[in-house]
C-alpha cells in the first residue's frame, strides 16, 4: 500500500468518525460526541503526515511531529498548526474520561462532559478535517473518493 492509499484510508475513517460524533451531539451523547471528535483529529492529522512520508508516533497526539515537521507544508496550513497542536492536546486528554469516566472517582462520563463540551470539541474536529482535506487534496489532485 502506498502512501496516497494509506492517507486517503485515513481520511475515509476521519470522516466517519466526523459523522459518528455529530450523530452522537444530535443524541445528546456529549462523552461519545467527545470521543469520536477525538478520534476524527487523530486520524485527520495523521493522514497529512502520511501524506508528507513523516513517520508519526504511535500515539494518540501527534502534536509535536507536527511542530517538528511544520516546513514541509503550505503557509496556510502551518499557520494553523499551533491551533490544531492545542486541539490535539486537548482532546487526547479527553479521550479516556470521554470513554470510561472517572473511574477511581465512580464519576461516570456523563457526568463529566458539558453540550458545552462538545459543541467545541465538534467545532474543532470539523476545523482540522476539512483542512486536512482541503490539504490532501492539494497533495494528491483529484483525491475525493473519501
Amino acid at each position: 500500500m502506498n502512501t496516497r492509499m494509506m492517507a486517503q484510508d485515513y481520511m475515509k475513517r476521519a470522516r466517519r468518525c466526523f459523522k459518528e460524533s455529530k450523530d452522537a451531539f444530535e443524541d445528546k451523547d456529549y462523552p461519545v460526541t467527545i470521543r469520536r471528535a477525538q478520534e476524527c483529529v487523530e486520524m485527520s492529522l495523521k493522514a497529512v503526515l502520511r501524506g508528507t512520508s513523516v513517520e508519526y508516533p504511535k500515539e494518540h497526539d501527534v502534536s509535536d511531529t507536527l511542530e517538528i515537521v511544520m516546513e514541509k507544508f503550505p503557509d496556510w496550513f502551518s499557520s494553523r498548526i499551533p491551533e490544531f497542536m492545542r486541539i490535539s492536546k486537548d482532546l487526547s486528554k479527553k479521550r479516556g474520561p470521554a470513554l470510561y469516566g472517572y473511574e477511581a472517582r465512580l464519576t461516570p462520563a456523563s457526568d463529566i462532559f458539558s453540550k458545552n463540551d462538545a459543541d467545541e470539541a465538534l467545532m474543532s474536529a470539523e476545523k482540522i478535517f476539512d483542512a486536512c482535506t482541503r490539504l490532501i487534496n492539494e497533495m494528491f489532485e483529484n483525491f475525493t473518493s473519501f
